[in-house]
C-alpha cells in the first residue's frame, strides 16, 4: 500500500509490538484516502437524493457524514470532488438525506457508480422516488428515514466540499420506531462503510449512562 514515496519511520528502540509511523506528506493522496477510510470506521451513510434543474433525479451514498448542529438541526456531508449531488445542491439549494438499511446495501452500492448526469439513479437501482413534503428533491420510498434539507453553507476544504443542510422536514417509517418515538437501531439496521470494499452490518449494542458531574 505504501510503495513509492511513502516514508515509514520505525524507531530502532521501539518496543514490541512495534508501531508503523507514516508521514502523511510523503504518501500519495490515494494512499491517504485508503488509510483514512480504513481507520475512521464505521461511517454512517447519507443516501443523498437531489433533483437537477432539468428535473433529473440523482441518488448517491456519502459516508463522510455527520450531524453538525442540533439547534437548529443541520446535517453535514462531504463530497470528494464536485459530483452531480454537489451541482444539484448548488443549483437548487435542496436535497434529502435518506437512511438506508442492510436490505438496501446492493441498491446503495449501485448508486455509488459514476453515472452520467443524465442518468436517473432511482431507475438504475430499481428504487421508487416519492415526493417530499417541503423540498422539491425526492425521497427514496424504500428507505425508512428521510431528512429534507435546504442548503445552509458550502465550504471548500482541500479536495473536499463540505455541504451543510438545514433540516426542514423529517419522515420516518413507523416500522423502525421504538415505544419512545425514536428510531430503534435494531429495527433500522443501517449499514455503514468501512475500508476498501467492505460494508458494515448493524453491530451488537451496549448501554452506558453518561456520567454526571460530581463535586
Amino acid at each position: 500500500m505504501f510503495e513509492g514515496n511513502a516514508t515509514l519511520m520505525l524507531p530502532a528502540d521501539a518496543p514490541s509490538p512495534s508501531r508503523t509511523r507514516i508521514d502523511p506528506r510523503a504518501i500519495r493522496p490515494s494512499q491517504a484516502y485508503r488509510l483514512l477510510t480504513a481507520s475512521i470506521v464505521p461511517r454512517p451513510i447519507a443516501w443523498v437524493s437531489t433533483r437537477s434543474v432539468e428535473g433529473t433525479h440523482n441518488l448517491a451514498p456519502y459516508s463522510f457524514f455527520t450531524v453538525a448542529s442540533s439547534e437548529p438541526p443541520i446535517l453535514q456531508i462531504t463530497s470528494i470532488g464536485h459530483k452531480d449531488t454537489w451541482r444539484n445542491i448548488v443549483d437548487t439549494g435542496q436535497f434529502v438525506v435518506n437512511i438506508g438499511t442492510e436490505t438496501l446495501i446492493d441498491q446503495m452500492n449501485t448508486t455509488s457508480a459514476p453515472f452520467d448526469s443524465s442518468v436517473d439513479e432511482f431507475e438504475a437501482a430499481g428504487l421508487t422516488p416519492i415526493d417530499s413534503e417541503v423540498v422539491a428533491a425526492p425521497q427514496v420510498a424504500e428507505a425508512p428515514i428521510a431528512f429534507e434539507c435546504e442548503k445552509q453553507l458550502i465550504l471548500e476544504v482541500g479536495n473536499g466540499t463540505i455541504i451543510l443542510g438545514l433540516v426542514v422536514g423529517i419522515s420516518m417509517s413507523n416500522d423502525v420506531l421504538a415505544d419512545d418515538g425514536l428510531p430503534d437501531f435494531g429495527r433500522l439496521a443501517p449499514p455503514s462503510r468501512l475500508g476498501r470494499t467492505e460494508w458494515g452490518l448493524a453491530p451488537q449494542t451496549t448501554i452506558r449512562d453518561r456520567p454526571r458531574a460530581t463535586g
